[in-house]
């Protein structure tokens, strides 16, 4: 699993081991890694024209002492000090080692400008000096290596408010941050290379699933086990104006591992979805979870059907589409909904483009608020519990999962998931994952559908349960 610690997480792991260890250690440790990650950015060291970015504080130091261990190795290294508070020793250093203090006028011939102008403490935004630099390396095309974070960037919420570095590679220190995972500013980081030097951390505020832990929590049947303890999951989607949303939905969930579907809703529409999956028991009988909404709104959703189901207290529910529009929240059971962001609008009364502006916040006040799990579907997918613990993120998308339909697969899949006995929230993280797989999968030759991902699903699913 991958971690994102808060900025004030860090700190005081940073404290504490730098208590117990000689002065500068930590900086030289991160400081190392590094040049050795700029150095495999560019593919070589000697005589690579490297141009550091240099504000205040250590995240500079960290930037210089690297320089450092560039200029040993044959690069040209010019740092350029945007405060005149730059690291005194890591700037000396660099000096010494054949370094040169240098202009922004350096920067259209640099193989790589580093930044490293604020650290993780900064605020959003770049002062204008800092910009124009940022800009420059822009207009010539020269990547940029952010240190820890992109400069500008809200390290704690993953929102870009102001301006700020789009970074080729981030190298980090300790842990990930949150803007490390969290859209816009995960966008900004480019691939991001975690640097051990040795902190001791509390739990995360934000994790992102791996492979290993899709195979700890997948529920894999047994020699004993029969369609009943796999799990049945009650489907309520689709209408006569969109019968194709429950036959999505119903290929979504049968390619999890539950042991039956069952379908409630209009004969019409039951009869498409027995067409495609003829293993689909219709009608209202035991379950193990639900799963609600797909193709579904206020004027086409069974009010009084839908309450009995939302409002048990022993049953998880996936509510999905239009049906989180007429979810009451207030009598709500064990509630996971899947909105995108323009659903999420309409249910916080927030305009769409804040919620994608400032995704974790408002997953989380969401969930917090109502009492339900909220799984924010994006670019980084989050999926936010209402406790207020770890929230998890998944970052493992493609660009060609954004077609119709789509929704209605992850949701009859966080509702298998739900029905085989993952809890709401692990259902959700983990449906998210390999939705992500198995559309990155079928879109290996191109564009995709919505039944082409579920299609998928089996075998993204085999692959990584086998590692």
């Amino acid at each position: 699993m991958r971690r994102a610690h808060t900025v004030e997480q860090v700190r005081a792991a940073e404290a504490d081991l730098m208590a117990r260890l000689p002065e500068g250690t930590l900086m030289q440790r991160a400081a190392t890694g590094l040049a050795v990650a700029i150095s495999n950015f560019l593919g070589r060291t000697y005589g690579a024209r490297v141009v550091l970015l240099i504000g205040s504080g250590d995240n500079g130091g960290d930037a210089l002492y690297a320089g450092v261990r560039l200029a040993r190795r044959g690069a040209q290294v010019t740092a350029v000090l945007l405060s005149s508070k730059a690291h005194e020793a890591g700037l000396d250093g660099l000096l010494t080692a054949g370094g040169r203090i240098g202009s922004t006028d350096d920067i259209p011939d640099a193989d790589v400008v580093v930044d490293g102008i604020v650290g993780i403490g900064g605020r959003p935004g770049l002062r204008p000096d800092a910009l124009a630099a940022v800009e420059l390396a822009d207009e010539y095309g020269v990547p940029i290596v952010a240190v820890d974070t992109p400069s500008g960037v809200d390290v704690d919420t993953g929102e870009t408010p102001e301006p700020h570095v789009r970074a080729a590679l981030t190298v980090t220190f300790g842990t990930h941050k949150i803007c490390h995972f969290i859209d816009p500013a995960a966008s900004a980081c480019g691939p991001v290379h975690l640097v051990d030097i040795g902190l001791d951390l509390p739990p995360a505020a934000v994790a992102a699933l791996q492979p290993a832990d899709i195979r700890a929590l997948y529920p894999v049947p047994t020699g004993e086990s029969d369609k009943y303890s796999r799990g049945v999951l009650g489907l309520i989607a689709g209408s006569t104006q969109y019968p194709g949303a429950a036959v999505i939905a119903t290929s979504g969930a049968l390619s999890g591992p539950l042991g039956m579907v069952r379908y409630v809703g209009p004969d019409e529409v039951a009869r498409a979805v027995l067409a495609v999956h003829p293993e689909v028991v219709v009608g209202e009988g035991r379950v193990q979870a639900w799963a609600v909404g797909s193709g579904l709104n206020k004027d086409t959703i069974d009010r009084e059907l839908f309450d009995r189901v939302t409002q048990q207290q022993d049953l998880p529910v996936v509510v999905d589409a239009g049906a989180i529009d007429v979810l009451d929240t207030d009598r709500a059971g064990r509630v996971l909904i899947t909105p995108h962001a323009g659903e999420l609008s309409l249910m916080l009364g927030v305009p769409r483009e804040e919620i994608e502006a400032r995704r974790l916040h408002y997953a989380r006040y969401a969930a917090e608020e109502h009492q339900v799990i909220v799984l924010l579907k994006g670019s980084t997918t989050v999926i936010a519990p209402a406790d207020g613990s770890t929230a998890y993120v998944n970052t493992n998308g493609t660009p060609w999962l954004a077609t119709a339909g789509s929704g209605d697969v992850l949701a009859g899949l966080c509702g298998a998931l739900a029905a085989a006995g993952l809890d709401e929230t692990d259902a959700g993280a983990v449906a998210a994952y390999l939705h992500a797989a198995a559309a990155t999968l079928a879109s290996a030759s191109g564009p995709i559908t919505a039944l082409a991902v579920a299609a998928a699903l089996p075998e993204a699913t085999r692959q990584i349960l086998q590692g």
